[in-house]
Protein backbone atom coordinates (compact mmCIF):
# COMPACT_ATOMS: atom_id res chain seq x y z
CA UNK A 1 0.00 0.00 0.00
CA UNK A 2 1.61 3.20 -0.78
CA UNK A 3 1.16 5.55 1.63
CA UNK A 4 2.34 8.33 0.01
CA UNK A 5 -0.29 9.03 -2.12
CA UNK A 6 -3.08 8.65 0.31
CA UNK A 7 -4.88 10.86 2.69
CA UNK A 8 -3.40 10.67 6.26
CA UNK A 9 -6.37 11.83 7.70
CA UNK A 10 -8.81 9.45 6.06
CA UNK A 11 -7.16 6.37 7.88
CA UNK A 12 -6.54 7.88 10.99
CA UNK A 13 -10.64 8.86 11.10
CA UNK A 14 -11.46 5.48 9.84
CA UNK A 15 -9.36 4.17 12.27
CA UNK A 16 -10.38 6.61 15.05
CA UNK A 17 -13.87 5.16 14.47
CA UNK A 18 -13.43 1.76 14.84
CA UNK A 19 -11.31 2.14 17.72
CA UNK A 20 -14.40 3.60 19.22
CA UNK A 21 -16.71 1.01 18.13
CA UNK A 22 -14.70 -1.64 19.57
CA UNK A 23 -14.46 0.40 23.13
CA UNK A 24 -18.53 1.19 22.96
CA UNK A 25 -19.35 -2.30 22.17
CA UNK A 26 -17.26 -3.92 24.98
CA UNK A 27 -17.94 -2.70 28.45
CA UNK A 28 -17.54 -5.01 31.05
CA UNK A 29 -20.92 -3.97 32.48
CA UNK A 30 -23.37 -2.46 30.44
CA UNK A 31 -24.88 -1.19 33.67
CA UNK A 32 -21.88 0.39 34.88
CA UNK A 33 -21.04 2.09 31.87
CA UNK A 34 -20.26 5.88 31.87
CA UNK A 35 -23.15 7.64 30.39
CA UNK A 36 -21.00 9.17 27.36
CA UNK A 37 -20.16 5.61 26.89
CA UNK A 38 -23.62 4.16 25.81
CA UNK A 39 -26.04 5.20 23.28
CA UNK A 40 -29.06 7.62 23.83
CA UNK A 41 -32.07 5.38 25.34
CA UNK A 42 -34.27 6.99 22.34
CA UNK A 43 -34.49 10.25 21.38
CA UNK A 44 -31.16 12.44 21.98
CA UNK A 45 -27.64 11.73 20.97
CA UNK A 46 -24.78 10.92 23.33
CA UNK A 47 -21.22 10.95 21.46
CA UNK A 48 -21.37 7.30 21.23
CA UNK A 49 -24.38 7.92 18.52
CA UNK A 50 -21.70 9.77 16.56
CA UNK A 51 -19.57 6.39 16.12
CA UNK A 52 -21.39 4.06 13.74
CA UNK A 53 -22.72 7.39 11.30
CA UNK A 54 -18.90 8.63 11.74
CA UNK A 55 -17.74 5.25 10.04
CA UNK A 56 -20.34 5.59 7.52
CA UNK A 57 -19.37 8.82 6.66
CA UNK A 58 -15.63 8.09 6.26
CA UNK A 59 -16.72 5.07 4.07
CA UNK A 60 -18.22 7.50 1.57
CA UNK A 61 -15.21 10.10 1.96
CA UNK A 62 -13.33 7.20 0.50
CA UNK A 63 -15.69 6.36 -2.63
CA UNK A 64 -14.25 9.33 -4.68
CA UNK A 65 -10.60 8.45 -3.92
CA UNK A 66 -10.90 4.35 -5.34
CA UNK A 67 -13.87 4.74 -7.47
CA UNK A 68 -12.63 7.79 -9.21
CA UNK A 69 -8.93 6.20 -9.48
CA UNK A 70 -10.47 3.01 -11.04
CA UNK A 71 -12.05 5.54 -13.26
CA UNK A 72 -9.50 7.37 -14.21
CA UNK A 73 -7.37 4.65 -14.91
CA UNK A 74 -9.73 3.23 -17.64
CA UNK A 75 -12.05 1.10 -16.04
CA UNK A 76 -14.82 0.31 -17.64
CA UNK A 77 -18.68 0.98 -15.79
CA UNK A 78 -19.53 -2.48 -15.43
CA UNK A 79 -16.47 -4.00 -14.33
CA UNK A 80 -16.50 -1.21 -11.40
CA UNK A 81 -20.62 -1.89 -10.87
CA UNK A 82 -19.72 -5.34 -10.39
CA UNK A 83 -16.77 -4.75 -8.01
CA UNK A 84 -18.78 -2.70 -6.04
CA UNK A 85 -21.57 -5.51 -5.81
CA UNK A 86 -19.48 -7.98 -4.85
CA UNK A 87 -17.92 -6.07 -2.67
CA UNK A 88 -21.53 -5.44 -0.67
CA UNK A 89 -22.38 -8.80 -1.01
CA UNK A 90 -19.26 -9.68 0.52
CA UNK A 91 -19.58 -7.27 3.38
CA UNK A 92 -23.23 -8.52 3.82
CA UNK A 93 -22.69 -12.14 4.33
CA UNK A 94 -19.64 -11.18 6.69
CA UNK A 95 -22.58 -9.66 8.75
CA UNK A 96 -24.27 -12.70 8.71
CA UNK A 97 -21.88 -15.00 9.47
CA UNK A 98 -21.05 -12.65 12.60
CA UNK A 99 -24.92 -13.23 13.41
CA UNK A 100 -24.55 -16.61 13.45
CA UNK A 101 -20.64 -17.12 15.14
CA UNK A 102 -20.10 -19.15 17.24
CA UNK A 103 -23.01 -21.10 17.89
CA UNK A 104 -24.17 -22.03 14.88
CA UNK A 105 -27.44 -23.50 15.21
CA UNK A 106 -28.13 -26.86 13.89
CA UNK A 107 -31.59 -28.73 13.24
CA UNK A 108 -32.25 -31.41 15.71
CA UNK A 109 -32.13 -34.09 13.10
CA UNK A 110 -28.55 -33.15 11.89
CA UNK A 111 -25.88 -35.54 13.23
CA UNK A 112 -23.44 -34.13 15.72
CA UNK A 113 -20.48 -34.93 14.24
CA UNK A 114 -21.30 -32.49 11.39
CA UNK A 115 -20.52 -29.64 13.67
CA UNK A 116 -17.60 -30.43 13.96
CA UNK A 117 -16.46 -31.41 10.35
CA UNK A 118 -18.37 -27.50 10.22
CA UNK A 119 -15.88 -26.30 12.00
CA UNK A 120 -12.98 -27.75 9.91
CA UNK A 121 -13.92 -26.26 7.22
CA UNK A 122 -14.83 -23.27 8.34
CA UNK A 123 -10.98 -23.05 9.46
CA UNK A 124 -10.01 -23.77 5.99
CA UNK A 125 -12.17 -21.29 4.46
CA UNK A 126 -11.43 -18.29 6.97
CA UNK A 127 -7.39 -19.23 5.93
CA UNK A 128 -7.94 -19.31 2.20
CA UNK A 129 -9.92 -16.02 2.47
CA UNK A 130 -7.39 -14.33 4.85
CA UNK A 131 -4.59 -15.17 2.49
CA UNK A 132 -5.94 -14.63 -0.59
CA UNK A 133 -7.74 -11.10 0.63
CA UNK A 134 -4.14 -9.85 2.11
CA UNK A 135 -1.93 -7.50 -0.32
CA UNK A 136 1.12 -9.99 -0.12
CA UNK A 137 2.10 -10.99 -3.54
CA UNK A 138 1.62 -14.69 -3.66
CA UNK A 139 3.31 -17.77 -5.90
CA UNK A 140 0.75 -17.89 -8.86
CA UNK A 141 0.55 -21.63 -8.04
CA UNK A 142 -0.20 -20.80 -3.93
CA UNK A 143 -2.61 -18.36 -5.39
CA UNK A 144 -4.11 -20.83 -7.38
CA UNK A 145 -4.49 -23.55 -4.54
CA UNK A 146 -5.51 -21.80 -1.99
CA UNK A 147 -8.37 -19.98 -4.86
CA UNK A 148 -9.53 -24.02 -4.88
CA UNK A 149 -9.58 -23.95 -1.21
CA UNK A 150 -11.76 -21.52 -0.96
CA UNK A 151 -14.09 -22.50 -3.26
CA UNK A 152 -14.38 -26.20 -2.21
CA UNK A 153 -14.61 -24.66 1.28
CA UNK A 154 -17.41 -22.40 0.65
CA UNK A 155 -19.46 -25.20 -1.63
CA UNK A 156 -19.26 -27.47 1.37
CA UNK A 157 -20.42 -24.42 3.80
CA UNK A 158 -23.12 -23.98 1.48
CA UNK A 159 -23.95 -27.70 1.73
CA UNK A 160 -24.23 -28.00 4.77
CA UNK A 161 -25.82 -24.53 5.57
CA UNK A 162 -28.63 -25.55 3.23
CA UNK A 163 -28.88 -29.13 4.78
CA UNK A 164 -28.11 -28.55 8.87
CA UNK A 165 -28.57 -24.78 9.79
CA UNK A 166 -31.85 -23.80 11.46
CA UNK A 167 -32.15 -20.22 9.84
CA UNK A 168 -35.37 -19.86 11.98
CA UNK A 169 -34.04 -17.13 14.13
CA UNK A 170 -31.02 -15.62 11.97
CA UNK A 171 -31.24 -11.82 12.43
CA UNK A 172 -31.16 -10.69 9.44
CA UNK A 173 -30.47 -6.84 9.70
CA UNK A 174 -26.91 -5.23 11.36
CA UNK A 175 -23.90 -3.02 11.14
CA UNK A 176 -21.96 -4.95 8.55
CA UNK A 177 -25.29 -5.66 6.65
CA UNK A 178 -26.34 -2.31 6.56
CA UNK A 179 -22.21 -1.20 5.96
CA UNK A 180 -22.78 -3.27 2.58
CA UNK A 181 -26.26 -1.59 1.49
CA UNK A 182 -24.74 1.92 1.83
CA UNK A 183 -21.35 1.40 0.15
CA UNK A 184 -23.84 -0.34 -2.92
CA UNK A 185 -26.11 2.75 -3.08
CA UNK A 186 -23.70 5.65 -2.85
CA UNK A 187 -21.20 4.25 -4.85
CA UNK A 188 -23.80 3.43 -7.69
CA UNK A 189 -25.27 7.29 -7.09
CA UNK A 190 -21.46 8.52 -7.20
CA UNK A 191 -20.64 6.74 -11.00
CA UNK A 192 -24.39 7.41 -12.07
CA UNK A 193 -24.91 10.91 -11.49
CA UNK A 194 -23.55 14.09 -11.31
CA UNK A 195 -22.99 16.10 -7.60
CA UNK A 196 -25.98 17.92 -8.19
CA UNK A 197 -28.25 15.15 -8.92
CA UNK A 198 -27.09 13.30 -5.96
CA UNK A 199 -27.68 16.36 -3.64
CA UNK A 200 -31.09 16.59 -4.80
CA UNK A 201 -31.54 12.57 -4.47
CA UNK A 202 -29.82 13.03 -0.84
CA UNK A 203 -32.27 15.73 -0.14
CA UNK A 204 -35.18 13.53 -1.77
CA UNK A 205 -34.97 10.83 0.64
CA UNK A 206 -34.64 13.08 4.12
CA UNK A 207 -37.41 14.76 3.57
CA UNK A 208 -39.22 11.11 2.27
CA UNK A 209 -37.96 9.35 5.19
CA UNK A 210 -39.57 12.59 6.96
CA UNK A 211 -42.99 12.33 5.34
CA UNK A 212 -43.36 8.28 5.52
CA UNK A 213 -42.65 8.26 9.32
CA UNK A 214 -44.56 11.57 10.33
CA UNK A 215 -47.22 11.51 7.80
CA UNK A 216 -48.20 8.01 6.65
CA UNK A 217 -50.35 5.99 9.06
CA UNK A 218 -49.18 2.66 10.29
CA UNK A 219 -51.12 -0.08 8.50
CA UNK A 220 -53.23 -1.14 11.23
CA UNK A 221 -55.02 1.65 12.11
CA UNK A 222 -51.87 3.68 13.97
CA UNK A 223 -51.26 7.20 13.39
CA UNK A 224 -47.85 7.93 12.55
CA UNK A 225 -45.46 8.10 15.44
CA UNK A 226 -41.86 7.56 16.46
CA UNK A 227 -42.00 5.06 19.08
CA UNK A 228 -39.66 2.15 19.28
CA UNK A 229 -42.49 -0.93 18.34
CA UNK A 230 -45.61 1.52 16.82
CA UNK A 231 -43.77 3.64 13.97
CA UNK A 232 -43.73 2.37 10.22
CA UNK A 233 -40.21 1.01 10.23
CA UNK A 234 -40.84 -1.48 12.84
CA UNK A 235 -44.01 -2.16 11.07
CA UNK A 236 -42.07 -2.70 7.28
CA UNK A 237 -39.52 -4.56 9.62
CA UNK A 238 -42.12 -7.27 11.09
CA UNK A 239 -43.90 -7.58 8.27
CA UNK A 240 -40.94 -8.11 5.71
CA UNK A 241 -38.43 -9.79 7.78
CA UNK A 242 -40.76 -11.18 10.42
CA UNK A 243 -39.40 -11.26 14.72
CA UNK A 244 -37.81 -14.22 14.59
CA UNK A 245 -35.02 -12.37 12.18
CA UNK A 246 -35.01 -8.88 13.91
CA UNK A 247 -32.98 -7.85 17.01
CA UNK A 248 -32.65 -9.93 20.05
CA UNK A 249 -32.97 -7.36 22.57
CA UNK A 250 -36.52 -5.88 21.03
CA UNK A 251 -37.76 -8.40 18.34
CA UNK A 252 -40.89 -5.85 17.71
CA UNK A 253 -37.97 -3.58 15.93
CA UNK A 254 -34.15 -2.92 14.63
CA UNK A 255 -31.50 -0.38 14.97
CA UNK A 256 -30.49 -1.23 11.33
CA UNK A 257 -33.94 -1.69 9.81
CA UNK A 258 -34.88 -1.62 5.86
CA UNK A 259 -36.96 1.52 6.04
CA UNK A 260 -34.24 3.91 8.49
CA UNK A 261 -31.20 2.53 5.83
CA UNK A 262 -32.55 4.98 3.67
CA UNK A 263 -31.80 8.22 5.51
CA UNK A 264 -28.32 5.96 6.65
CA UNK A 265 -27.34 6.27 2.58
CA UNK A 266 -27.89 9.94 2.93
CA UNK A 267 -25.04 9.44 5.45
CA UNK A 268 -22.63 8.01 2.82
CA UNK A 269 -23.05 10.50 0.68
CA UNK A 270 -22.31 12.88 2.85
CA UNK A 271 -19.30 11.19 2.50
CA UNK A 272 -18.88 11.33 -0.86
CA UNK A 273 -19.49 14.90 -1.44
CA UNK A 274 -16.82 15.59 1.42
CA UNK A 275 -14.86 12.97 -0.85
CA UNK A 276 -15.15 15.24 -3.94
CA UNK A 277 -14.38 18.19 -2.41
CA UNK A 278 -10.90 16.81 -0.74
CA UNK A 279 -10.37 15.25 -4.29
CA UNK A 280 -10.31 18.83 -5.51
CA UNK A 281 -7.34 20.90 -6.99
CA UNK A 282 -7.74 23.40 -4.40
CA UNK A 283 -5.46 24.55 -1.56
CA UNK A 284 -6.23 23.61 2.05
CA UNK A 285 -7.43 26.73 2.92
CA UNK A 286 -10.50 26.26 0.39
CA UNK A 287 -10.91 22.51 1.38
CA UNK A 288 -10.75 23.42 5.37
CA UNK A 289 -13.08 26.29 4.86
CA UNK A 290 -15.77 24.55 2.75
CA UNK A 291 -15.50 21.21 5.32
CA UNK A 292 -16.31 23.98 8.61
CA UNK A 293 -18.87 25.85 6.70
CA UNK A 294 -20.56 22.87 5.58
CA UNK A 295 -20.25 20.94 8.91
CA UNK A 296 -21.42 24.11 10.93
CA UNK A 297 -24.42 24.16 9.07
CA UNK A 298 -25.67 21.04 9.02
CA UNK A 299 -24.94 20.31 12.65
CA UNK A 300 -27.24 23.46 12.84
CA UNK A 301 -30.12 22.56 10.01
CA UNK A 302 -30.36 18.88 12.34
CA UNK A 303 -30.82 20.85 15.14
CA UNK A 304 -33.33 22.91 14.04
CA UNK A 305 -35.18 20.37 12.26
CA UNK A 306 -34.62 18.64 16.16
CA UNK A 307 -37.63 20.36 17.07
CA UNK A 308 -40.27 18.95 14.71
CA UNK A 309 -38.24 15.81 13.96
CA UNK A 310 -36.08 14.22 16.51
CA UNK A 311 -32.63 12.98 16.44
CA UNK A 312 -32.49 9.33 17.05
CA UNK A 313 -30.01 7.15 16.08
CA UNK A 314 -32.23 3.89 16.49
CA UNK A 315 -34.15 5.28 13.97
CA UNK A 316 -31.77 7.53 12.06
CA UNK A 317 -33.84 10.35 11.49
CA UNK A 318 -33.28 12.64 8.87
CA UNK A 319 -31.86 15.68 11.79
CA UNK A 320 -29.65 13.03 13.00
CA UNK A 321 -28.17 12.76 9.46
CA UNK A 322 -27.64 16.23 9.26
CA UNK A 323 -25.88 16.50 13.25
CA UNK A 324 -23.85 14.08 12.67
CA UNK A 325 -22.71 14.71 8.96
CA UNK A 326 -21.45 17.86 9.90
CA UNK A 327 -20.09 16.81 13.38
CA UNK A 328 -18.38 14.30 11.08
CA UNK A 329 -16.87 17.06 8.98
CA UNK A 330 -15.73 18.91 11.34
CA UNK A 331 -14.24 16.08 13.19
CA UNK A 332 -12.96 15.47 9.59
CA UNK A 333 -11.64 18.75 9.24
CA UNK A 334 -9.38 19.11 12.03
CA UNK A 335 -7.49 16.01 11.29
CA UNK A 336 -7.31 17.29 8.14
CA UNK A 337 -5.10 20.30 9.20
CA UNK A 338 -3.52 18.39 11.87
CA UNK A 339 -1.89 15.50 9.45
CA UNK A 340 -2.43 16.66 6.60
CA UNK A 341 -1.56 20.05 6.38
CA UNK A 342 0.67 20.56 9.60
CA UNK A 343 1.98 16.99 9.28
CA UNK A 344 1.48 16.16 12.82
CA UNK A 345 1.07 12.60 12.47
CA UNK A 346 2.66 10.65 15.58
CA UNK A 347 -0.02 10.85 18.11
CA UNK A 348 -2.57 9.28 14.93
CA UNK A 349 -0.06 6.17 14.28
CA UNK A 350 -2.28 3.71 16.30
CA UNK A 351 -5.14 4.79 14.42
CA UNK A 352 -3.86 4.40 11.15
CA UNK A 353 -2.72 0.80 12.15
CA UNK A 354 -6.38 0.23 12.62
CA UNK A 355 -7.80 2.03 10.08
CA UNK A 356 -5.98 0.59 6.99
CA UNK A 357 -7.37 -2.91 8.59
CA UNK A 358 -10.88 -1.64 9.63
CA UNK A 359 -13.10 -4.72 8.24
CA UNK A 360 -10.82 -6.85 9.64
CA UNK A 361 -10.46 -5.05 12.68
CA UNK A 362 -14.29 -4.99 13.41
CA UNK A 363 -14.87 -8.37 12.53
CA UNK A 364 -12.39 -9.19 14.62
CA UNK A 365 -13.77 -7.78 17.79
CA UNK A 366 -17.38 -9.21 17.21
CA UNK A 367 -15.71 -12.56 16.77
CA UNK A 368 -13.41 -12.48 19.93
CA UNK A 369 -16.10 -11.19 21.98
CA UNK A 370 -18.54 -13.95 21.03
CA UNK A 371 -16.03 -16.68 21.01
CA UNK A 372 -14.97 -15.98 24.78
CA UNK A 373 -18.65 -15.40 26.05
CA UNK A 374 -19.12 -18.66 24.60
CA UNK A 375 -16.35 -20.28 25.97
CA UNK A 376 -17.28 -21.87 29.59
CA UNK A 377 -16.39 -24.26 32.25
CA UNK A 378 -17.92 -25.13 35.85
CA UNK A 379 -20.72 -26.82 36.99
CA UNK A 380 -22.92 -29.33 34.76
CA UNK A 381 -25.94 -27.17 34.87
CA UNK A 382 -25.71 -24.00 32.71
CA UNK A 383 -26.14 -21.34 35.33
CA UNK A 384 -24.15 -22.19 37.11
CA UNK A 385 -21.21 -22.18 34.39
CA UNK A 386 -18.67 -19.33 34.11
CA UNK A 387 -17.48 -18.16 30.41
CA UNK A 388 -14.40 -17.03 29.85
CA UNK A 389 -15.52 -13.26 29.72
CA UNK A 390 -16.50 -13.37 33.15
CA UNK A 391 -13.90 -15.15 34.66
CA UNK A 392 -11.50 -12.22 32.95
CA UNK A 393 -13.45 -9.21 33.92
CA UNK A 394 -13.99 -10.36 37.28
CA UNK A 395 -10.39 -11.31 37.76
CA UNK A 396 -8.49 -8.60 36.60
CA UNK A 397 -10.52 -5.32 36.39
CA UNK A 398 -13.43 -5.57 39.06
CA UNK A 399 -11.14 -6.43 42.43
CA UNK A 400 -9.55 -3.03 41.48
CA UNK A 401 -11.37 -0.39 39.93
CA UNK A 402 -14.09 1.21 40.63
CA UNK A 403 -17.35 -0.38 38.95
CA UNK A 404 -17.26 2.48 36.01
CA UNK A 405 -13.52 2.07 35.82
CA UNK A 406 -13.56 -1.61 35.80
CA UNK A 407 -16.23 -1.83 32.95
CA UNK A 408 -14.33 1.17 31.19
CA UNK A 409 -11.15 -0.89 31.92
CA UNK A 410 -12.60 -4.40 29.91
CA UNK A 411 -13.71 -3.18 27.16
CA UNK A 412 -9.48 -1.15 26.41
CA UNK A 413 -8.51 -4.37 27.51
CA UNK A 414 -10.74 -5.45 24.05
CA UNK A 415 -9.28 -2.57 21.88
CA UNK A 416 -5.72 -3.64 22.88
CA UNK A 417 -6.27 -7.51 21.90
CA UNK A 418 -7.82 -5.82 18.37
CA UNK A 419 -5.07 -3.76 18.10
CA UNK A 420 -2.22 -6.08 18.53
CA UNK A 421 -3.41 -8.27 15.75
CA UNK A 422 -4.68 -5.17 13.59
CA UNK A 423 -0.90 -3.77 14.39
CA UNK A 424 0.84 -7.65 13.08
CA UNK A 425 -0.74 -7.30 9.82
CA UNK A 426 0.56 -3.52 9.58
CA UNK A 427 4.09 -4.63 10.67
CA UNK A 428 4.54 -6.95 7.80
CA UNK A 429 2.21 -4.80 5.21
CA UNK A 430 -0.44 -7.11 4.89
CA UNK A 431 -3.68 -5.16 4.53
CA UNK A 432 -7.02 -7.29 3.96
CA UNK A 433 -9.32 -6.13 1.58
CA UNK A 434 -12.84 -7.58 0.02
Amino acid sequence: MDFSKRLNALDIFRGLTIACMILVNNPGDWTNSYKVLLHADWHGCTPTDWVFPFFLFILGVAIPFALGARKEAGVNGSGLTRKIMSRSAIIFALGLFMALFPNFRFVESGPQSVLYIHYVILFFFMTSVFILASDEALLKKTNKIWKYVAYFTAFCLFIIGIMYYDWSKLRIPGVLQRIALVYLAASLIYLSFSIRTQIVIGVTLLLGYWALLTLVPVPGGTAPNLDAETNLGAWLDRFLLTENHLWGQAKTWDPEGILSTLPAIVTGLIGVWTGIWLKAQQSWQEKLGKLALCGLLLVGLGLIWDVAFPINKKIWTSSYVLYVGGLAQLFLAAIYYVVDVKYWTSWGRPFRIFGTNALFAYVLSGLFAKLISAIKWGGPEPEKMISLRTWLYDSLFVPYFSPQNASLGFALFNVGIIFFFTWLLYRRQIFLKV
